[in-house]
């Protein structure tokens, strides 16, 4: 299939802490990423097939934008990426099997996919990985509101997807769990629309919603955004029942 490779990459670049979550764009920075990628995909989960080089990477990576919390010392603590409409998303490629057959993809440009959403599995301590996939998230939302996306299609672990409406933020299943070859990992599809998402959020946890809106720039500004202020959009109010947070919610990672 012909792949249109996007022409401008928009980063992100904001302080979270001790973390500095950006865009990966640096070789080294790009290496860890396909490093830390092959040690949770392949050698954790067996999702994917581990390689010679220890690094996981596949054809995604072509047109995809990475994200990531960096830490002073450079070392990467956690990734997502982020694959823009312009090209395949995985979930019309390799993961099919996790949406219905009359499920008509959308591909408009307010439109993306997150994929490889991880956080290094050598951290033991589960508040702080907690609070490092919060950040993660953080970071996709504004890297959203840099290219002007509203929908995220993901396909996460069930219990993952669980833990996502848990904590307020409402994601739709488009079908129900499948167990993925080859590890058999239960998994969903879902998309998550950004604006509402800051209606619930806004509505159930507003110092969450206040803490996901506001940066710190690497210039030192404090700017506060949201994706429904952007668009000039009043978000509908409308809260969803949330699904009990399971155990063992600190395995975080997405296909």
């Amino acid at each position: 299939m012909p792949v249109s490779v996007i022409s401008e990459k928009r980063g992100v670049a904001f302080y979270e802490g001790e973390f500095l979550v950006k865009t990966l764009d640096t070789q080294e920075e790009l290496t860890q990423a396909y490093q830390l990628r092959h040690r949770v995909f392949a050698d954790k989960l067996r999702w994917v097939p581990p390689t010679e080089d220890g690094q996981e990477m596949d054809m995604y990576d072509l047109w995809g934008s990475s994200i990531g919390l960096v830490d002073h010392e450079g070392k990467l603590h956690g990734l997502a990426r982020l694959l823009p409409s312009s090209g395949p998303f995985m979930l019309e490629q390799d993961l099919r099997l996790l949406l219905p057959p009359d499920h008509t993809m959308r591909k408009e440009p307010d439109t993306a996919e997150i994929t490889r959403l991880a956080i290094d599995p050598d951290i033991k301590d589960k508040g702080l990985s907690a609070r490092l996939m919060h950040i993660l998230i953080k970071g996709a939302y504004h890297w959203a509101m840099e290219h002007d996306v509203r929908y995220f299609y993901l396909e996460v672990d069930h219990r993952f997807f669980n833990v996502l409406n848990a904590i307020g933020i409402p994601c739709s299943p488009l079908g129900p769990p499948v167990a993925l070859p080859p590890a058999g990992t239960l998994s969903i599809a879902a998309m998550m629309d950004i604006v509402r998402c800051e209606a619930v959020l806004g509505r159930k946890r507003p110092a969450v919603m206040e803490w996901m809106s506001t940066v710190t720039t690497t210039q030192g500004e404090i700017k506060k955004r949201t994706t429904a202020e952007r668009m000039r959009l009043t978000p509908c109010w409308t809260v969803l029942s949330t699904i009990g947070v399971p155990g063992e919610a600190q395995s975080y990672a997405s296909v």
